[in-house]
């Protein structure tokens, strides 16, 4: 009788221990392997590095139809399979003709670290990788417009997560900017592309109306759109000091609606010395967590496929040289 006790409880012990066992290595699968198998066509479009050399110096950046990166820097990023917005690095993604970077920030002591809400951008795509820092990305930055002058890179930076007030955040973001500012250009009202040229263009979304802080780059703020019962409601105008930005962000719509809201937003987008226009096609569904890269393999070619004309700087979720020369290449067919 002992010895069937005994054994029953040796076979409960056992599938106690390999219940737990098995949903962490499907939890691993999912958040890691998974992720590492979904990536875009790399294959590069012939002058993709060097495509704003084609443009006239006195254009207004913000008439520019530019290609950017949604979270520019979550190539490798904790908990990837629901945070993980590119597969492209960030050198990658310049190369292949993306010029506005996403770029999300969170203060680790006196440096800063890219963030996709509250998980860690990583150096590789293993769960115990590096933290990836701005001196990371910096220098892909800097080595890309040092081989490629023609060029300008938009950073749009965010203060992802913290408690730091903006001149806080600002203080330790100068620091790094004073470690190499002839390769920033710090403007807070739009440059032209002669003046961007070689440079990198901050624009600033970590203030808000109630904590201004006017002291470098281009104010950039908008409020959080999230999603809305009310599928009309896309772009919002702003404010920002020298020029009204019209925004489109909706994140929390499912592929048809985002799809509607970016178009409309592209219908009412304007661009000039005064009108600055971003549309976003990311997003990551209605449910509290989506699957980025499955929204994103519906929207990219309805982008490829649009017949709607292109206006302002477009912000896509996993972004491939083909999606960035279909959006630069509108400024040489209009």
């Amino acid at each position: 009788m002992e010895t069937k006790k005994s054994g029953k409880a040796k076979r409960l012990l056992h599938i106690l221990w390999i219940v737990p066992t098995l949903i962490v290595l499907i939890f691993g699968v999912m958040m890691y392997v998974i992720p590492a198998l979904e990536t875009v066509d790399k294959t590069a479009v012939a002058g993709s590095g060097d495509w704003m050399g084609r443009l006239d110096d006195g254009m207004q950046l913000s008439e520019v139809v530019l290609p950017g990166t949604h979270d520019a820097a979550t190539r490798s990023v904790q908990l990837a399979y629901i945070t993980r917005c590119q597969s492209l690095t960030i050198a990658e993604q310049l190369d292949a003709g993306f010029r506005y970077l996403d770029i999300r920030l969170a203060a680790n002591s006196d440096k800063l670290k890219l963030m996709h809400g509250f998980t860690n951008c990583t150096k590789s795509g293993w769960p115990w990788a590096a933290s990836l820092y701005l001196d990371d990305v910096l220098s892909d930055c800097y080595a890309f417009l040092k081989a490629h002058p023609t060029e300008t890179i938009v950073f749009a930076v965010k203060q992802e997560y913290g408690s730091e007030t903006p001149a806080e955040f600002e203080t330790l973001l100068s620091a790094y900017i004073e470690q190499n500012p002839d390769a920033w250009l710090l403007t807070d009202c739009i440059p032209t592309v002669g003046e961007a040229r070689g440079k990198i263009v901050l624009t600033r979304h970590y203030e808000d109306d109630s904590m201004p802080v006017p002291t470098v780059g281009l104010p950039c703020y908008w409020q959080t759109q999230n999603g809305h019962d009310d599928v009309t409601q896309n772009a919002a105008s702003h404010l920002n000091g020298t020029y009204t930005l019209i925004v489109q962000d909706r994140y929390e719509y499912d592929a048809p609606d985002k799809l509607n809201a970016f178009r409309k937003g592209l219908e009412v987008a304007q661009a000039d010395e005064t009108h600055l226009s971003i549309s976003f096609l990311s997003t990551k569904g209605s449910g509290a967590f989506g699957h980025l890269y499955s929204l994103a393999k519906t929207l990219n070619p309805e982008l490829m496929g649009l017949s709607d004309p292109l206006n302002g700087w477009i912000v896509v979720d996993f972004g491939s040289p083909a999606i960035a020369a279909r959006i630069y290449e509108t400024n040489f067919n209009r």
